[in-house]
């Protein structure tokens, strides 16, 4: 999604088998390493040393890997699984043919133990041409800023195209994305019960739910 600076670049593969051994996943999900990725390259390093910004707790670092695809599709579990075995700020590069996927989701400090993660839903661009013109890393202070913006603009450019409020935190932001989602899903569980319903005064019932909820949605779009 961004052009990043020579000297940030580390191209080294990152075998599977090592992956395994700290993420633990599932058969299920080591069977879609298998059958989805071709290779996983640890491609760049942000770092005090490589883009010339501090550091800020809790974020000291932010790497970017690239996998690349046998096929054209992949599962989030795979990301999932990658984020859950390293404790860095991961940004993904996908590749599938001549087309690019980005994609990242919130990664924070468990405050119940600060040895663990959360990981939230992830934000992933329309594919594009492996080609196209990137734009360079927004500006920013800390690699903390820089993380903040650098999500912010995946959630812009994902379908949810969503843009932050005024003085709003990134953790409101990714809340506010959650709820979203959320609301999303609840909207086509209300649309396909009322598709599927015959009695009419039922059917009344389920459009009003139906439109209150896209009304909540809209909102959380604002």
């Amino acid at each position: 999604m961004f052009a990043y600076p020579p000297q940030a670049a580390v191209l080294r593969p990152v075998p599977k088998n090592k992956l395994y051994g700290h993420a633990r996943p599932s058969r299920a999900v080591r069977e879609s390493f298998v059958s989805e990725v071709r290779e996983i390259v640890w491609k760049y390093k942000l770092a005090p040393e490589t883009v010339n910004l501090p550091a800020k707790p809790p974020v000291q670092e932010i790497q970017i890997f690239e996998l690349t695809l046998k096929g054209e599709d992949y599962s989030e579990d795979v990301l999932r699984a990658l984020d859950k075995a390293i404790p860095s700020l991961l940004f993904f590069e996908i590749r599938s043919a001549e087309r690019v996927q980005f994609a990242a989701a919130y990664k924070r400090p468990n405050e119940a133990d600060a040895s663990k993660n959360v990981i939230d839903a992830y934000f992933a661009t329309p594919w594009q041409p492996v080609e196209q013109e990137r734009p360079a890393l927004p500006l920013a202070l800390d690699l903390a800023a820089l993380y903040e913006r650098m999500l912010q603009e995946h959630m812009k450019a994902s379908p949810m195209a969503l843009t932050p409020r005024r003085d709003e935190s990134l953790h409101a932001m990714a809340e506010r994305a959650r709820l979203i989602q959320m609301k999303e899903k609840e909207c086509r569980r209300l649309q396909a019960q009322m598709d599927r319903e015959i009695q009419f005064n039922r059917k009344v019932e389920l459009n009003g739910q139906l439109r209150r909820m896209r009304s909540e949605l809209h909102a959380l779009h604002q």
